[in-house]
């Protein structure tokens, strides 16, 4: 996380970090995102964190729940998607960043990164990269 905040900072990105936010976001991110789920299809992907399954929001895609883009043309559509303000959070933290003027924010700044969630301030696109990343992401979709 720090060498992430560092990498924004050298391409001036205005960055806020917000500490305790990371429960908010992941739920703003299902609402908006998984809606069209119901609870029970929800629990047959593992979507939250319960058992040994550790759930990952991104189960959303890696089980087909919803249209996305995946591997290089994900990584595409985030470099060329406009990104002013934006929300960076992870699926194991409640550390998140706001991103303002983050034009500049490209793929090549997540490299090192894992579980993880960008989102633009009205939720109408999402970026994420898992830990699986290769075989599952990263991913990229619309609301």
């Amino acid at each position: 996380m720090t060498e992430l905040y560092n990498q924004l900072k050298t391409k001036k990105i205005k960055i806020t970090e917000i500490p305790k936010w990371g429960a908010y976001l992941r739920k703003q991110w299902e609402i908006h995102f998984a809606k069209h789920l119901s609870d029970e299809d929800k629990n047959s992907i593992y979507l939250f964190d319960t058992g040994g399954f550790c759930g990952y929001l991104w189960h959303l895609f890696s089980y087909e729940k919803k249209d996305c883009f995946q591997g290089e043309k994900a990584q595409a559509l985030f470099n060329n998607q406009l990104k002013n303000e934006c929300y960076v959070f992870y699926q194991h933290s409640n550390y998140v960043l706001f991103l303002e003027h983050a034009f500049r924010l490209d793929t090549n700044d997540l490299l090192d990164e894992e579980d993880i969630y960008i989102v633009d301030k009205g939720f109408n696109w999402t970026y994420l990269q898992t830990h699986e990343t290769g075989l599952c992401g990263p991913y990229f979709s619309f609301k």
